[in-house]
């Protein structure tokens, strides 16, 4: 088993919102119970609908907030935002590389930035470490002085992952990283990301949407709904034999590319319950074809096939 990076144990992260002189404030619950384990050089996939709490877990795992309740361990320690090799340890590469780069500053000044701001590096071995960063995500050094709107989606993505490099991470968190680009240039990313991995033996937590991506970059995969994990295990479990009935329909919703295999699409009725006032019992109750009525009245305790777990009482 390789060494466990970051470990969370029944995570939670509460808002609260509205509330005035004639009214009552309510309570998010973003995160509702969620724990976790990301192994060194491993990726685990985090996926649902939105409003399921993934860039949530993205905020935590990286101190930007803190959980309400819970656990929350990387490298063996607490999470805490103060502690200077704790920052370095996790960095996040943003789902948008258009908004996520400054405009003003040359690609340069980008990378150089983490490096000045937590390092003693001369200005000189800043530059070279910056160069180096670029070659091995595959720009070039004449990019060095340009700004970020002369590339391309792609390539400001590549920027964007070089710059959360520079402080030469244990764990990278993936907030959607390649949804804003074409498909072609994905795939492009996405192995880049896998080189990588290998090259310097990065472990990934992945969010995303979509299931279509995960599956070529994922070790592992957990499904998320409503703040709650419902499935995680083996990304080639989970795909061959879903347990929850949410992660099977989601799966059927995953364009698939041989056109001779048949495929039965499972359609979700109704909308995804509001965060503000989740249903008792398990939260995908009132949208799952095999609900009872103890689905209504508790959240069902977590039933392990070998490495594939699931919350369900009626698992496929």
């Amino acid at each position: 088993m390789n060494q466990v990076i970051i470990q969370g144990t029944d995570l939670k992260r509460f808002y609260s919102v509205g509330g005035g002189i004639f009214s009552k404030g309510a309570t998010v619950k973003a995160l509702n119970g969620l724990s976790f384990t990301l192994e060194a050089g491993k990726t685990l996939a985090v996926v649902g609908e939105s409003g399921c709490g993934k860039s949530t877990l993205a905020r935590l795992v990286t101190m930007i907030e803190e959980p309400t309740e819970g656990d929350l361990k990387i490298n063996g320690q607490n999470a805490d935002p103060h502690v200077r090799d704790l920052r370095a340890t996790v960095q996040i590469v943003f789902q948008n590389p258009y908004g996520s780069l400054n405009p003003r500053q040359k690609i340069g000044a980008i990378l150089e930035e983490p490096l000045k701001i937590n390092t003693s590096d001369s200005a000189a071995t800043r530059r070279e470490k910056a160069l180096e960063m670029m070659r091995k995500v595959g720009l070039r050094p004449e990019h060095y002085d340009r700004y970020p709107h002369m590339f391309s989606g792609g390539q400001r993505q590549r920027i964007a992952i070089a710059r959360a490099l520079m402080l030469n991470p244990r764990v990278l968190v993936l907030d959607e990283p390649v949804s804003a680009l074409d498909l072609s240039i994905q795939a492009q990313v996405l192995n880049l990301l896998m080189d990588l991995q290998k090259e310097m033996g990065l472990a990934y937590l992945f969010i995303s949407h979509g299931l279509s991506v995960v599956r070529h970059i994922a070790d592992d995969v957990m499904v998320m709904y409503l703040g709650k994990p419902v499935e995680i295990g083996p990304v080639e479990d989970v795909y061959a034999h879903p347990r929850h009935p949410y992660t099977a329909a989601l799966l059927s919703a995953t364009p698939i590319a041989d056109p001779t295999r048949k495929k039965n699409r499972i359609e979700l009725k109704g909308e995804l319950p509001s965060p503000l006032n989740p249903p008792p019992g398990c939260p995908f109750n009132p949208r799952c074809a095999y609900a009872t009525d103890i689905c209504r009245q508790s959240f069902p305790d977590e039933t392990a096939v070998g490495e594939h777990r699931f919350h369900c009482y009626h698992p496929l």
